[in-house]
């Protein structure tokens, strides 16, 4: 067994999974390979995303953030739920609310009580060539219930970008959605040029939806907090929804309110700790 070994922490937020590792403190080897490792639930830890924290030039932290397959994502709003809970408990900082550092910008998260988490996300993005997709084009946006021509379907779509790209698409049932069968093939679809999450959402009254998320990198995942901004954002632009509603995924239910559209979206839910550890650092080991 290799004596070089990598400490890690365990953790999610509503079912969304997470290994973050500190790069503040420990010297990190190369990260794509070593995410694609970690987060195999057969061979490694297992995890949605892993999370690095780094130190920043610009905020009090930097997140970066990894998918599965070796990818970036831009932002992940259960993850920095995650991360604000771990800076905290590893005596990072003590201070009730951060800036961290995203390839999405500045994300403000603070503490909402025992477990909880209240994240500033910001102003969603609506302009078509900054979500980015292809739907809309030549429009201010937004982009709601545009055509989507997949395998000889129709659908009718919405676009947001909550610092990452999202799809929404309403169903009758989200028990019964598509989400296997349609989350690949639009997330690579050409009208969204870097690639997209995908959302499914049933409208249960106006102030609750259930979503379903296939996560960009990932595949279907137990909740997408980001993606759960960019739901309650093209409810409330449709007229579906009130401006503060509850959205419930598979792992947990998240409280998302938009005051107002030239506030930020604000995201409070649940962030949990599982098990901390270290791994072996090579292969054979």
């Amino acid at each position: 067994m290799s004596d070089r070994e990598l400490a890690f922490t365990k953790m999610h937020g509503a079912g969304n999974d997470f290994v973050v590792l500190d790069g503040i403190r420990d010297a990190l080897p190369a990260l794509e390979p070593l995410a694609q490792r970690l987060l195999d639930r057969h061979f490694g830890i297992g995890g949605d995303q892993l999370l690095v924290a780094r130190p920043s030039a610009t905020a009090d932290f930097r997140m970066d953030i990894y998918n599965p397959d070796g990818s970036r994502a831009e932002m992940c709003a259960n993850g920095i739920r995650a991360f604000h809970l771990w800076l905290r408990s590893r005596g990072h900082t003590r201070a009730d609310e951060i800036a961290v550092e995203t390839l999405a910008g500045i994300v403000r998260p603070r503490s909402a009580g025992p477990g909880l988490v209240t994240v500033d996300m910001g102003r969603p993005v609506l302009a078509p060539e900054k979500i980015p997709t292809r739907l809309g084009a030549g429009t201010d946006g937004p982009v709601l219930d545009a055509r989507l021509d997949i395998e000889g379907e129709t659908l009718r779509v919405s676009a947001v970008s909550m610092g990452n790209p999202h799809c929404i698409i309403p169903v009758d049932d989200v028990d019964a959605a598509p989400v296997e069968r349609l989350g690949p093939r639009i997330e690579r679809h050409p009208a969204f040029p870097n690639r997209v999450n995908v959302e499914f959402v049933q409208h249960m009254t106006r102030s609750r939806v259930r979503q379903r998320t296939w996560e960009r990198g990932t595949g279907e995942t137990l909740a997408c907090g980001s993606g759960a901004c960019a739901v309650a954002v093209a409810s409330i632009l449709r007229g579906a929804t009130e401006r503060t509603l509850d959205v419930e995924l598979r792992g947990g239910t998240l409280r998302i309110a938009w005051p107002a559209e030239d506030a930020s979206v604000l995201m409070t839910g649940p962030a949990t700790e599982v098990f901390a550890g270290r791994i072996p650092l090579d292969e054979e080991a």
